[in-house]
Protein backbone atom coordinates (compact mmCIF):
# COMPACT_ATOMS: atom_id res chain seq x y z
CA UNK A 1 0.00 0.00 0.00
CA UNK A 2 1.35 3.14 -0.67
CA UNK A 3 1.12 6.54 1.19
CA UNK A 4 -1.00 8.32 -0.78
CA UNK A 5 -3.55 5.08 -0.56
CA UNK A 6 -3.37 4.83 3.44
CA UNK A 7 -5.89 8.31 3.85
CA UNK A 8 -8.60 6.13 1.14
CA UNK A 9 -7.71 2.98 3.66
CA UNK A 10 -8.37 4.68 6.97
CA UNK A 11 -11.89 6.11 5.51
CA UNK A 12 -13.18 2.51 3.77
CA UNK A 13 -12.55 1.43 7.87
CA UNK A 14 -14.06 4.09 9.13
CA UNK A 15 -17.20 3.74 6.77
CA UNK A 16 -17.43 0.02 7.47
CA UNK A 17 -17.23 0.84 11.48
CA UNK A 18 -19.94 3.88 11.06
CA UNK A 19 -22.13 1.45 9.30
CA UNK A 20 -22.74 -0.70 12.30
CA UNK A 21 -24.60 -4.40 11.43
CA UNK A 22 -25.74 -3.13 8.08
CA UNK A 23 -28.71 -1.29 6.96
CA UNK A 24 -31.05 -4.18 7.08
CA UNK A 25 -30.60 -4.59 10.60
CA UNK A 26 -30.56 -0.77 11.51
CA UNK A 27 -33.98 -0.75 9.60
CA UNK A 28 -35.61 -3.29 11.92
CA UNK A 29 -34.30 -1.51 14.54
CA UNK A 30 -36.64 1.54 13.20
CA UNK A 31 -39.43 -0.31 12.31
CA UNK A 32 -39.54 -1.68 15.90
CA UNK A 33 -38.90 1.74 17.49
CA UNK A 34 -35.36 1.27 18.97
CA UNK A 35 -32.79 3.58 18.65
CA UNK A 36 -29.25 2.39 17.39
CA UNK A 37 -26.03 2.70 19.30
CA UNK A 38 -24.99 5.52 17.61
CA UNK A 39 -28.42 7.62 18.07
CA UNK A 40 -28.43 7.25 21.23
CA UNK A 41 -25.33 8.62 21.76
CA UNK A 42 -26.05 11.93 19.34
CA UNK A 43 -29.22 12.38 22.04
CA UNK A 44 -27.03 11.91 24.85
CA UNK A 45 -24.21 14.33 24.07
CA UNK A 46 -24.29 18.25 23.11
CA UNK A 47 -24.26 18.52 19.39
CA UNK A 48 -20.94 17.75 17.87
CA UNK A 49 -19.16 16.97 21.10
CA UNK A 50 -18.72 13.00 20.80
CA UNK A 51 -15.03 12.24 20.42
CA UNK A 52 -14.57 7.81 20.13
CA UNK A 53 -12.33 5.71 21.22
CA UNK A 54 -11.78 2.78 19.71
CA UNK A 55 -13.63 3.00 16.22
CA UNK A 56 -11.66 0.46 14.31
CA UNK A 57 -11.85 -1.88 16.58
CA UNK A 58 -12.82 -5.56 15.97
CA UNK A 59 -13.11 -9.08 17.24
CA UNK A 60 -9.89 -10.93 18.10
CA UNK A 61 -11.06 -13.81 16.24
CA UNK A 62 -9.61 -13.59 12.55
CA UNK A 63 -12.68 -14.96 11.40
CA UNK A 64 -14.95 -12.89 12.69
CA UNK A 65 -13.26 -9.37 12.30
CA UNK A 66 -15.50 -8.50 9.17
CA UNK A 67 -18.47 -8.40 10.68
CA UNK A 68 -17.50 -6.70 14.30
CA UNK A 69 -17.40 -3.54 13.49
CA UNK A 70 -15.75 -1.57 16.53
CA UNK A 71 -16.51 -5.15 18.15
CA UNK A 72 -20.40 -4.55 19.01
CA UNK A 73 -19.42 -1.60 22.27
CA UNK A 74 -19.05 2.18 20.97
CA UNK A 75 -17.18 3.96 23.41
CA UNK A 76 -15.94 7.29 23.49
CA UNK A 77 -16.51 11.11 25.45
CA UNK A 78 -18.45 13.94 25.00
CA UNK A 79 -20.47 16.48 26.81
CA UNK A 80 -23.87 16.68 28.82
CA UNK A 81 -24.39 20.29 29.17
CA UNK A 82 -21.15 21.44 28.45
CA UNK A 83 -19.68 18.93 31.23
CA UNK A 84 -17.64 15.89 30.32
CA UNK A 85 -18.86 12.80 30.52
CA UNK A 86 -18.04 8.85 29.22
CA UNK A 87 -20.51 6.66 27.65
CA UNK A 88 -20.46 2.90 26.69
CA UNK A 89 -23.25 2.22 23.89
CA UNK A 90 -23.94 -1.66 23.37
CA UNK A 91 -24.35 -2.00 19.31
CA UNK A 92 -27.09 -5.28 19.36
CA UNK A 93 -26.65 -5.30 15.72
CA UNK A 94 -23.07 -6.41 15.90
CA UNK A 95 -23.33 -10.11 17.23
CA UNK A 96 -25.81 -9.14 19.67
CA UNK A 97 -23.46 -6.59 21.58
CA UNK A 98 -21.84 -9.62 23.09
CA UNK A 99 -19.01 -9.65 25.03
CA UNK A 100 -15.22 -10.45 23.86
CA UNK A 101 -11.25 -9.78 24.78
CA UNK A 102 -11.44 -6.62 22.56
CA UNK A 103 -14.97 -4.77 23.43
CA UNK A 104 -13.56 -5.62 27.25
CA UNK A 105 -10.97 -3.89 27.04
CA UNK A 106 -12.64 -0.81 25.87
CA UNK A 107 -14.47 -0.82 28.52
CA UNK A 108 -12.09 -0.76 30.69
CA UNK A 109 -10.01 1.88 28.91
CA UNK A 110 -13.23 4.16 29.56
CA UNK A 111 -13.89 3.66 32.94
CA UNK A 112 -10.19 4.09 34.18
CA UNK A 113 -10.10 7.39 32.00
CA UNK A 114 -13.37 8.30 33.96
CA UNK A 115 -12.45 7.69 37.01
CA UNK A 116 -8.98 9.32 37.03
CA UNK A 117 -9.91 12.50 35.25
CA UNK A 118 -13.22 12.80 37.03
CA UNK A 119 -15.94 12.08 34.90
CA UNK A 120 -19.22 10.59 34.86
CA UNK A 121 -20.11 7.50 32.73
CA UNK A 122 -23.47 6.80 30.86
CA UNK A 123 -23.90 2.67 29.97
CA UNK A 124 -26.35 1.80 27.69
CA UNK A 125 -27.60 -1.01 27.90
CA UNK A 126 -28.52 -4.05 25.26
CA UNK A 127 -26.23 -6.74 25.38
CA UNK A 128 -26.65 -10.76 24.65
CA UNK A 129 -24.39 -12.09 27.04
CA UNK A 130 -20.74 -13.72 26.65
CA UNK A 131 -19.66 -14.48 23.15
CA UNK A 132 -19.77 -17.83 22.16
CA UNK A 133 -17.44 -19.78 21.21
CA UNK A 134 -15.21 -17.01 22.49
CA UNK A 135 -15.89 -17.92 26.45
CA UNK A 136 -15.77 -21.31 26.34
CA UNK A 137 -13.20 -23.55 27.63
CA UNK A 138 -10.50 -23.38 30.16
CA UNK A 139 -8.59 -20.84 27.87
CA UNK A 140 -11.32 -19.14 26.91
CA UNK A 141 -11.98 -18.64 30.60
CA UNK A 142 -8.76 -17.91 31.31
CA UNK A 143 -8.98 -15.02 28.63
CA UNK A 144 -12.32 -13.33 29.43
CA UNK A 145 -13.15 -13.94 32.79
CA UNK A 146 -11.12 -12.72 35.64
CA UNK A 147 -8.66 -10.77 33.49
CA UNK A 148 -9.21 -7.60 35.70
CA UNK A 149 -10.25 -7.62 39.11
CA UNK A 150 -11.23 -4.03 39.25
CA UNK A 151 -13.83 -4.81 36.14
CA UNK A 152 -17.07 -4.69 38.15
CA UNK A 153 -15.23 -2.54 41.56
CA UNK A 154 -17.24 0.49 42.65
CA UNK A 155 -15.65 2.91 44.91
CA UNK A 156 -18.31 5.32 43.49
CA UNK A 157 -15.16 8.31 42.23
CA UNK A 158 -17.92 9.46 39.44
CA UNK A 159 -21.62 9.25 38.94
CA UNK A 160 -22.28 6.26 36.79
CA UNK A 161 -25.92 5.67 34.43
CA UNK A 162 -27.25 3.45 32.74
CA UNK A 163 -30.06 2.10 30.77
CA UNK A 164 -31.85 -0.59 30.06
CA UNK A 165 -33.39 -0.20 26.61
CA UNK A 166 -33.52 -3.71 25.09
CA UNK A 167 -32.48 -6.88 25.90
CA UNK A 168 -29.86 -6.44 28.43
CA UNK A 169 -28.01 -10.17 29.51
CA UNK A 170 -24.37 -10.11 30.63
CA UNK A 171 -22.25 -7.05 30.89
CA UNK A 172 -25.75 -4.99 30.96
CA UNK A 173 -26.99 -5.68 33.99
CA UNK A 174 -23.72 -5.83 35.83
CA UNK A 175 -23.39 -2.34 35.05
CA UNK A 176 -26.57 -1.29 35.94
CA UNK A 177 -26.48 -3.10 39.22
CA UNK A 178 -23.40 -1.18 39.38
CA UNK A 179 -24.73 1.86 38.47
CA UNK A 180 -25.98 4.72 40.91
CA UNK A 181 -28.62 5.74 38.51
CA UNK A 182 -30.56 3.50 36.18
CA UNK A 183 -33.77 4.24 33.82
CA UNK A 184 -35.69 1.37 32.24
CA UNK A 185 -37.99 1.58 28.97
CA UNK A 186 -41.03 -0.29 29.03
CA UNK A 187 -40.85 -3.81 27.19
CA UNK A 188 -36.93 -4.12 27.80
CA UNK A 189 -35.79 -7.53 29.57
CA UNK A 190 -33.10 -6.87 32.74
CA UNK A 191 -32.02 -10.57 33.50
CA UNK A 192 -29.28 -12.96 34.86
CA UNK A 193 -29.64 -15.29 31.48
CA UNK A 194 -32.30 -15.40 28.48
CA UNK A 195 -35.56 -16.57 28.93
CA UNK A 196 -34.29 -19.50 25.78
CA UNK A 197 -31.61 -20.41 28.55
CA UNK A 198 -33.53 -20.48 31.27
CA UNK A 199 -36.16 -22.74 29.67
CA UNK A 200 -33.51 -24.79 28.83
CA UNK A 201 -31.89 -25.19 32.44
CA UNK A 202 -35.73 -25.42 34.11
CA UNK A 203 -37.57 -27.14 31.32
CA UNK A 204 -40.23 -24.76 31.44
CA UNK A 205 -41.51 -22.14 29.41
CA UNK A 206 -40.32 -18.60 30.77
CA UNK A 207 -42.15 -15.19 29.64
CA UNK A 208 -39.18 -12.66 29.23
CA UNK A 209 -41.44 -9.49 31.02
CA UNK A 210 -41.96 -12.20 33.91
CA UNK A 211 -38.44 -13.29 34.00
CA UNK A 212 -37.19 -9.27 34.11
CA UNK A 213 -39.45 -7.13 32.46
CA UNK A 214 -40.20 -3.29 34.46
CA UNK A 215 -43.03 -4.27 36.43
CA UNK A 216 -40.48 -6.82 38.27
CA UNK A 217 -38.18 -4.36 38.86
CA UNK A 218 -40.26 -1.08 39.46
CA UNK A 219 -42.75 -2.72 42.12
CA UNK A 220 -40.56 -6.21 43.53
CA UNK A 221 -36.99 -5.65 42.91
CA UNK A 222 -36.33 -2.10 43.33
CA UNK A 223 -33.40 -2.20 40.86
CA UNK A 224 -34.14 0.11 38.73
CA UNK A 225 -34.65 3.53 39.90
CA UNK A 226 -36.81 4.93 36.69
CA UNK A 227 -39.34 3.94 34.00
CA UNK A 228 -40.12 5.24 30.93
CA UNK A 229 -41.90 4.61 27.36
CA UNK A 230 -39.03 5.48 24.55
CA UNK A 231 -35.44 5.41 24.16
CA UNK A 232 -35.73 9.32 23.93
CA UNK A 233 -37.29 9.48 27.27
CA UNK A 234 -34.21 7.50 28.85
CA UNK A 235 -31.54 9.71 27.66
CA UNK A 236 -33.57 12.57 29.01
CA UNK A 237 -33.43 10.94 32.22
CA UNK A 238 -29.86 9.95 32.30
CA UNK A 239 -29.05 13.72 31.47
CA UNK A 240 -31.48 14.74 34.35
CA UNK A 241 -30.29 12.90 36.67
CA UNK A 242 -26.25 13.71 36.05
CA UNK A 243 -27.68 17.60 36.46
CA UNK A 244 -27.79 17.30 40.03
CA UNK A 245 -24.29 15.01 40.26
CA UNK A 246 -20.60 16.60 40.49
CA UNK A 247 -18.42 15.13 38.00
CA UNK A 248 -16.99 13.45 40.63
CA UNK A 249 -16.98 12.93 44.55
CA UNK A 250 -14.32 15.26 44.92
CA UNK A 251 -16.16 18.18 44.08
CA UNK A 252 -19.78 19.50 44.76
CA UNK A 253 -22.98 19.54 42.87
CA UNK A 254 -23.89 22.45 40.11
CA UNK A 255 -25.79 25.04 41.72
CA UNK A 256 -28.64 26.15 39.34
CA UNK A 257 -30.18 29.40 39.29
CA UNK A 258 -32.78 29.91 42.44
CA UNK A 259 -36.68 29.62 40.82
CA UNK A 260 -38.59 30.24 43.98
CA UNK A 261 -40.92 27.58 46.00
CA UNK A 262 -43.37 25.66 44.52
CA UNK A 263 -46.96 25.71 44.14
CA UNK A 264 -48.68 26.41 47.72
CA UNK A 265 -45.78 27.38 49.38
CA UNK A 266 -47.40 29.82 51.49
CA UNK A 267 -50.36 27.58 52.11
CA UNK A 268 -47.88 24.30 52.73
CA UNK A 269 -49.81 23.85 56.27
CA UNK A 270 -53.31 23.12 54.96
CA UNK A 271 -51.67 20.02 53.45
CA UNK A 272 -51.26 18.37 56.31
CA UNK A 273 -54.63 16.43 57.31
CA UNK A 274 -55.64 18.17 61.08
CA UNK A 275 -55.98 14.58 62.73
CA UNK A 276 -53.04 12.08 63.23
CA UNK A 277 -54.53 9.01 61.57
CA UNK A 278 -55.74 11.43 58.02
CA UNK A 279 -53.22 9.94 55.42
CA UNK A 280 -52.57 12.49 52.73
CA UNK A 281 -49.43 12.45 50.11
CA UNK A 282 -46.25 13.50 51.35
CA UNK A 283 -44.89 14.56 47.65
CA UNK A 284 -47.29 17.86 48.14
CA UNK A 285 -45.59 18.95 50.77
CA UNK A 286 -42.23 18.38 48.62
CA UNK A 287 -43.43 20.10 45.80
CA UNK A 288 -44.01 23.29 47.95
CA UNK A 289 -40.98 23.17 49.85
CA UNK A 290 -38.73 22.93 46.63
CA UNK A 291 -37.48 24.85 44.16
CA UNK A 292 -40.21 24.76 41.06
CA UNK A 293 -39.99 21.98 39.02
CA UNK A 294 -37.40 20.97 40.28
CA UNK A 295 -38.02 17.45 41.74
CA UNK A 296 -36.62 13.97 40.42
CA UNK A 297 -37.75 10.77 42.02
CA UNK A 298 -36.18 7.51 42.35
CA UNK A 299 -37.95 4.01 42.82
CA UNK A 300 -41.21 5.46 42.96
CA UNK A 301 -43.12 2.26 42.76
CA UNK A 302 -40.69 0.66 45.71
CA UNK A 303 -41.16 0.99 49.12
CA UNK A 304 -43.92 3.51 48.73
CA UNK A 305 -44.36 4.40 52.44
CA UNK A 306 -41.63 6.15 51.47
CA UNK A 307 -40.20 9.41 49.25
CA UNK A 308 -36.50 9.26 47.90
CA UNK A 309 -36.01 12.44 45.49
CA UNK A 310 -33.52 14.78 44.20
CA UNK A 311 -34.30 18.55 44.42
CA UNK A 312 -33.42 21.64 44.52
CA UNK A 313 -33.67 24.22 47.48
CA UNK A 314 -32.53 28.00 46.62
CA UNK A 315 -30.96 26.29 43.39
CA UNK A 316 -28.63 23.91 45.72
CA UNK A 317 -28.94 20.25 45.25
CA UNK A 318 -30.51 18.42 48.07
CA UNK A 319 -31.69 14.86 48.67
CA UNK A 320 -34.80 14.70 50.09
CA UNK A 321 -36.08 11.54 52.28
CA UNK A 322 -40.22 11.32 53.47
CA UNK A 323 -42.53 9.40 54.87
CA UNK A 324 -45.68 8.97 53.38
CA UNK A 325 -48.75 8.69 54.75
CA UNK A 326 -50.66 7.68 51.35
CA UNK A 327 -49.11 4.10 51.95
CA UNK A 328 -49.59 2.39 54.65
CA UNK A 329 -49.68 5.37 56.90
CA UNK A 330 -46.01 5.66 56.19
CA UNK A 331 -45.29 2.61 58.44
CA UNK A 332 -41.16 1.74 57.26
CA UNK A 333 -41.56 -1.34 55.58
CA UNK A 334 -37.96 -3.37 54.61
CA UNK A 335 -38.13 -2.03 51.16
CA UNK A 336 -38.57 1.29 52.19
CA UNK A 337 -35.44 0.68 54.65
CA UNK A 338 -33.25 -0.76 51.01
CA UNK A 339 -34.66 2.27 49.37
CA UNK A 340 -33.61 4.90 51.88
CA UNK A 341 -30.34 3.33 52.86
CA UNK A 342 -29.03 3.24 48.62
CA UNK A 343 -30.55 6.87 48.28
CA UNK A 344 -28.48 8.12 51.44
CA UNK A 345 -25.28 6.20 50.21
CA UNK A 346 -25.89 8.40 46.69
CA UNK A 347 -26.31 11.52 48.53
CA UNK A 348 -23.09 11.43 50.76
CA UNK A 349 -20.77 9.76 47.82
CA UNK A 350 -21.48 12.94 46.20
CA UNK A 351 -21.68 15.77 48.45
CA UNK A 352 -25.22 16.19 48.21
CA UNK A 353 -27.18 17.06 51.48
CA UNK A 354 -29.87 15.64 52.84
CA UNK A 355 -33.53 17.26 54.07
CA UNK A 356 -35.43 14.07 56.31
CA UNK A 357 -39.23 14.63 56.46
CA UNK A 358 -40.75 12.45 59.35
CA UNK A 359 -44.18 11.82 59.75
CA UNK A 360 -43.81 8.07 60.87
CA UNK A 361 -45.66 5.82 63.17
CA UNK A 362 -42.54 3.10 63.49
CA UNK A 363 -41.48 0.42 61.40
CA UNK A 364 -43.57 -2.37 59.84
CA UNK A 365 -43.96 -5.45 62.35
CA UNK A 366 -45.07 -8.65 62.17
CA UNK A 367 -43.93 -12.09 61.08
CA UNK A 368 -43.97 -11.20 57.66
CA UNK A 369 -41.26 -8.37 58.60
CA UNK A 370 -39.08 -10.85 60.54
CA UNK A 371 -39.22 -13.05 57.76
CA UNK A 372 -37.98 -10.32 55.42
CA UNK A 373 -34.91 -9.84 57.66
CA UNK A 374 -36.24 -6.54 59.54
CA UNK A 375 -34.06 -6.21 62.14
CA UNK A 376 -30.55 -5.86 59.33
CA UNK A 377 -32.22 -3.72 56.95
CA UNK A 378 -33.27 -1.35 59.94
CA UNK A 379 -29.68 -1.04 61.03
CA UNK A 380 -28.33 -0.91 57.40
CA UNK A 381 -30.68 2.24 57.41
CA UNK A 382 -29.60 3.55 60.64
CA UNK A 383 -25.68 2.63 60.15
CA UNK A 384 -25.92 4.33 56.88
CA UNK A 385 -27.44 7.45 58.37
CA UNK A 386 -24.73 7.76 60.95
CA UNK A 387 -22.08 7.34 58.58
CA UNK A 388 -23.25 10.16 56.18
CA UNK A 389 -20.98 13.30 56.38
CA UNK A 390 -22.77 15.50 54.57
CA UNK A 391 -25.11 18.11 56.18
CA UNK A 392 -28.33 16.25 57.35
CA UNK A 393 -31.35 18.54 58.07
CA UNK A 394 -34.28 16.71 59.98
CA UNK A 395 -38.54 18.29 60.07
CA UNK A 396 -40.97 16.28 62.24
CA UNK A 397 -44.04 17.30 60.18
CA UNK A 398 -46.64 15.32 62.26
CA UNK A 399 -45.07 12.32 64.13
CA UNK A 400 -41.73 10.17 65.24
CA UNK A 401 -42.23 6.78 66.82
CA UNK A 402 -39.94 4.75 68.34
CA UNK A 403 -36.79 3.53 66.39
CA UNK A 404 -38.17 5.18 63.78
CA UNK A 405 -37.28 9.04 65.40
CA UNK A 406 -33.71 7.90 65.38
CA UNK A 407 -33.36 6.43 61.44
CA UNK A 408 -35.29 9.53 60.07
CA UNK A 409 -32.86 11.53 61.71
CA UNK A 410 -33.99 12.05 65.50
CA UNK A 411 -31.53 12.33 68.42
CA UNK A 412 -28.05 13.87 66.78
CA UNK A 413 -28.80 11.91 63.81
CA UNK A 414 -29.17 15.26 61.79
CA UNK A 415 -27.17 18.38 62.54
CA UNK A 416 -30.08 20.23 62.65
CA UNK A 417 -34.28 19.00 64.11
CA UNK A 418 -37.43 21.16 63.24
CA UNK A 419 -40.58 19.95 64.50
CA UNK A 420 -44.09 21.52 63.21
CA UNK A 421 -46.20 22.63 66.67
CA UNK A 422 -48.79 20.02 66.15
CA UNK A 423 -46.21 17.53 65.54
CA UNK A 424 -45.83 14.17 68.03
CA UNK A 425 -42.59 12.69 69.67
CA UNK A 426 -42.69 9.12 71.98
CA UNK A 427 -41.46 5.70 72.08
CA UNK A 428 -45.17 4.58 70.83
CA UNK A 429 -48.50 5.41 69.06
CA UNK A 430 -50.24 6.72 72.22
CA UNK A 431 -53.19 4.77 71.21
CA UNK A 432 -50.97 1.71 71.64
CA UNK A 433 -49.42 3.19 74.95
CA UNK A 434 -52.69 3.60 77.15
CA UNK A 435 -53.09 -0.28 76.51
CA UNK A 436 -49.32 -1.08 77.36
CA UNK A 437 -48.90 1.27 79.91
CA UNK A 438 -52.20 1.70 82.10
CA UNK A 439 -53.51 -1.56 80.55
CA UNK A 440 -57.08 0.73 79.77
CA UNK A 441 -58.97 -0.58 76.73
CA UNK A 442 -60.55 1.94 74.62
CA UNK A 443 -64.10 0.88 75.38
CA UNK A 444 -62.84 1.46 78.94
CA UNK A 445 -64.06 4.83 80.89
CA UNK A 446 -60.35 5.25 81.81
CA UNK A 447 -58.94 5.58 78.24
CA UNK A 448 -60.31 8.92 77.19
CA UNK A 449 -58.60 10.52 80.25
CA UNK A 450 -54.88 8.40 79.84
CA UNK A 451 -54.92 9.03 76.26
CA UNK A 452 -55.25 12.75 76.46
CA UNK A 453 -52.60 12.77 79.15
CA UNK A 454 -50.55 10.53 77.10
CA UNK A 455 -50.88 12.87 74.08
CA UNK A 456 -49.61 16.10 76.07
CA UNK A 457 -46.40 14.13 77.14
CA UNK A 458 -45.93 13.61 73.47
CA UNK A 459 -46.46 17.40 72.34
CA UNK A 460 -42.74 18.76 70.93
CA UNK A 461 -42.55 21.95 73.60
CA UNK A 462 -41.27 19.34 76.39
CA UNK A 463 -38.62 17.84 73.98
CA UNK A 464 -37.64 21.62 72.81
CA UNK A 465 -37.36 22.56 76.65
CA UNK A 466 -34.83 20.56 76.95
CA UNK A 467 -32.85 20.90 73.46
CA UNK A 468 -32.99 17.77 71.91
CA UNK A 469 -34.29 19.51 69.05
CA UNK A 470 -33.43 22.65 68.09
CA UNK A 471 -36.18 24.24 66.63
CA UNK A 472 -40.01 24.54 66.35
CA UNK A 473 -41.15 26.21 63.05
CA UNK A 474 -44.27 27.29 61.49
CA UNK A 475 -44.69 24.68 58.60
CA UNK A 476 -44.84 27.92 56.09
CA UNK A 477 -41.12 29.06 57.33
CA UNK A 478 -39.83 25.74 56.71
CA UNK A 479 -38.12 26.26 53.34
CA UNK A 480 -36.44 29.22 54.81
CA UNK A 481 -35.13 27.72 57.53
CA UNK A 482 -33.77 24.72 55.69
CA UNK A 483 -32.38 27.55 53.11
CA UNK A 484 -30.85 29.62 56.01
CA UNK A 485 -29.45 26.52 57.67
CA UNK A 486 -27.81 25.05 54.54
CA UNK A 487 -25.71 27.97 54.34
CA UNK A 488 -24.81 27.57 58.41
CA UNK A 489 -23.75 24.06 57.68
CA UNK A 490 -21.73 23.85 54.37
CA UNK A 491 -18.62 22.32 54.39
CA UNK A 492 -16.33 24.87 54.10
CA UNK A 493 -13.84 23.37 55.48
CA UNK A 494 -13.29 20.62 53.12
CA UNK A 495 -14.83 22.89 50.02
CA UNK A 496 -18.06 21.22 50.20
CA UNK A 497 -16.96 17.46 50.65
CA UNK A 498 -18.15 15.03 52.86
CA UNK A 499 -15.35 11.98 53.93
CA UNK A 500 -17.15 9.64 51.50
CA UNK A 501 -17.25 6.75 54.50
CA UNK A 502 -19.35 4.28 52.57
CA UNK A 503 -17.50 4.61 49.05
CA UNK A 504 -17.94 1.11 49.10
CA UNK A 505 -21.09 0.37 50.12
CA UNK A 506 -23.06 -2.18 47.28
CA UNK A 507 -25.08 -0.32 44.62
CA UNK A 508 -27.43 -2.71 44.97
CA UNK A 509 -29.15 -5.01 47.73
Amino acid sequence: MTVQSQPDDLERRRAKALAMGGEAKLARRREQGFLDARRRIELLFDPGSFHEAGLLSTSVTPKDQARTPADGKIVGYGRIDTREAAVVSNDFTVMGASSSATNGKKIGHIKRVATQRGIPIVFFGESSGARMPDTMGARGMGTMLGADPTQYQRMRETPWAAAVLGDCYGSSIWYTCCSDFSVMRKGAVLAVSSPSLVEQALSETVDPQTLGGWQLHAETTGLVDRFVDTDEEAIAALRKFLSYMPGHNGESPPRAVPQGAGANAAGIGQLLPPRRTQVYDVRKIIAALADRDSLFELKPQFGKVAVTTLARLDGQVIGIVANNPLFKGGALDTDACDKITSFLVLCDSFNIPLVLLVDTPGFSIGPEAERRRAPGKIMNFMNALSLCTVPKLSVILRKSYGQAYLNMGGGRNSDEVAAWPGAEISFMDPHFAVRIVHGHQPDSPEFADALREMERDNSVYGIAEIFSIQAVIRPEETRDHLIRLLEVHQLRRTKGVGEHLMRAWPTSF
